[in-house]
């Protein structure tokens, strides 16, 4: 009875191992086993500046007290607050204070670091604060500004041949449609959802990796890896589906779950890195790699985000080199995200005159505008978006321009509407038709900053494109079915308008005799193909721009004014301007 009754009494009490030392070696033990784990997952930086970091030791310190809490014997009994005694932790009179109590007797050294992880955390998050330090975060961005007419010279004018047709979400479909006619990938593997924009052997691509489509394609395929890659090419929409060579698959990507994962080999290789998120890009040989952009604070503990530099890795291997930002190769585009270049200028336009200005008043303060978009030139990528003053919503004060690999920034004053603005005056052009708009690209046009876009049906198919003046938005809007067609239309309108002379007009003439004609309907307008005696090329005419199109017969003698013939190219039809019927064949 008597041993029931000790049974009983000791029942529901865990007693700890009776050598200190011992104790602590357990805690520690479970201490380790659990920090791996976290680590091993969540890849926090081990880096003063991370606050992943604070909130990793912080674990390990709140996981060790608690483990000293059960090897000492802790228990339960109705609720009440526990207490030491004899080894065994209890409860006794309710008191909260007890638990400290017990961690100033069993782990002080562990609590101590606890304290000062939070007051450092603390302290670092107030002396980085741009309320304190308004100057420091203005000059994260360097950025010159310049006037209008500055555009046109930075930004070369490009023919309609080279201008980029595709947004992303057109280069995803495309992407995800080609993979569905190769029936050896499409049942083992996706496209990657994040498309990277990149200049390739000086045009303008959107390239993407494939992905394993779930754990058991990975178990069956990871020994040769991710075997292609896709290429968008944004201006002639071809793309491709590059197989890498046997054996040489991409062996790193984000879609590894264990040790070939990029995060988690990034970490293991740089324990106190911290990284902006990797893109993938191709060298001019065609060889995948992971960009992976090094990130720095510059203001305070935890204040003034920026890039010091970045690690190439070998999509294919996974050996990788860093790189400081001066010296990273030509070829890569993407070293600083375009999201952190936008937060940088906004510190820039919002902190001109102080903190509290920004907030009150807003004198001078400049923002950018909700979106933005890539620009492809001399061999880089350049990231653009409008900017507008913070209390404006329709118009744009000009335009910021920055190198991805460089963050050389230019703004260029061109007052005219916002990116939206020039949506919505291209949606109402054809809002009969009910098509929507893709966000603008920003190109010159004979010497105008223009936004160009794409029109899509409820399909997301496109139908017609966009050219929309920044400055004379409302008044400057032209669109056609064709490139070529709405360029011209756009290019007559500011001849017209006075804002170009007509000599800027792209466009030659070409005389002869009618020996083939045709005609089609594309969007319930008719179009004319002439092809001329001894001629092998056909000229596009709309009826609904020229009249005498539709009077037109085999062996009337007429002259087309047409777009020139872009140099290198062997194409078969091209866009005319006009017609004239000099005489009526017999």
């Amino acid at each position: 009875m008597e041993q029931k009754k000790a049974k009983a009494k000791g029942k529901g009490k865990l007693h700890a191992p009776r050598s200190k030392l011992g104790k602590i070696a357990l805690n520690l033990a479970v201490t380790l086993v659990v920090g791996f784990i976290y680590f091993y997952v969540s890849l926090p930086a081990l880096n003063l500046q991370s606050s992943d970091f604070y909130f990793f030791v912080g674990l390990l310190c709140v996981v060790y007290i608690v483990c000293a809490f059960i090897t000492s014997g802790f228990h339960l009994e109705g609720g009440k607050a526990a207490t030491v005694t004899g080894g065994v932790v209890n409860i006794d009179g309710g008191k909260v204070k007890e638990y400290f109590r017990f961690i100033k007797s069993q782990c002080l050294p562990i609590g101590i670091l606890l304290g000062v992880l939070i007051v450092v955390a603390l302290v670092g998050s107030i002396i980085s604060a741009p309320i304190f330090r308004a100057g420091s975060y203005r000059e994260l961005l360097d950025v010159q500004e310049l006037p209008a007419g500055n555009f046109a010279a930075d930004v070369a004018e490009i023919s309609f041949d080279e201008i980029p047709l595709l947004d992303e979400e057109s280069a995803k479909r495309l992407g995800t449609t080609q993979m569905g006619t190769i029936p050896d990938m499409v049942s083992q593997f996706e496209v990657a959802g994040e498309y990277t924009q990149i200049n390739y052997q000086g045009r303008p691509v959107r390239v993407a990796p494939l992905e394993y489509a779930d754990l058991i394609k990975w178990f069956t395929n990871r020994s040769q890896g991710l075997p292609a890659y896709i290429v968008v090419d944004m201006v002639s929409q071809e793309v491709q589906v590059v197989r890498l060579p046997e054996g040489q698959g991409i062996k790193f990507s984000p879609s590894e779950p264990l040790n070939r994962n990029v995060y988690r080999h990034l970490r293991f290789q740089y324990p106190t890195f911290m990284f902006a998120t990797p893109s993938f890009e191709i060298d001019e040989n065609g060889d995948p790699w992971w960009i992976c952009p090094r990130v720095v604070k510059t203001i305070g503990l935890f204040g003034g985000t920026d890039v010091s530099g970045a690690v190439l890795m070998n999509a294919v291997t996974g050996e990788s080199t860093y790189y400081e930002s001066a010296d990273i190769p030509q070829w890569v585009d993407h070293v600083y995200p375009d999201s952190l270049i936008m937060e940088q200028y906004n510190y820039y336009g919002t902190l001109v005159h102080g903190f509290i200005n920004s907030v009150f008043g807003q004198r001078d303060v400049k923002v950018v505008t909700e979106g933005d978009n890539y620009i492809a030139m001399n061999d880089d990528v350049y990231v653009y978006s409008g900017v507008t003053s913070a209390t404006s919503d329709q118009s744009n004060l000009g335009f910021l321009l920055c190198n991805q690999r460089t963050k050389e920034t230019k703004f260029y004053t061109a007052p005219g509407a916002t990116e939206q603005a020039a949506r919505n005056s291209a949606m109402g052009v054809v809002q009969d038709l009910g098509y929507t708009a893709t966000w603008p690209i920003l190109l010159n046009i004979s010497g105008q900053p223009t936004y160009f876009m794409a029109l899509k049906d409820n399909s997301a198919l496109v139908k017609q494109y966009a050219m929309v003046n920044v400055s004379q938005y409302s008044t400057l809007v032209a669109t056609d079915a064709s490139v070529a067609a709405c360029e011209t239309k756009y290019v007559q309108m500011l001849a017209d308008s006075n804002v170009i002379v007509p000599e800027a007009l792209p466009q030659t003439s070409v005389s002869g005799v009618i020996d083939d004609l045709r005609s089609e309907v594309v969007d319930g307008n008719t179009r004319y193909l002439i092809r001329l005696r001894g001629d092998d090329m056909y000229y596009s005419l709309s009826a609904k721009d020229n009249d005498v199109a539709v009077i037109l017969d085999l062996g009337d003698a007429v002259t087309i004014d047409h777009a020139p013939l872009p140099e290198g190219s062997a194409a078969l039809i091209l866009d005319g301007y006009s017609v004239t019927l000099d005489r009526k064949g017999r």
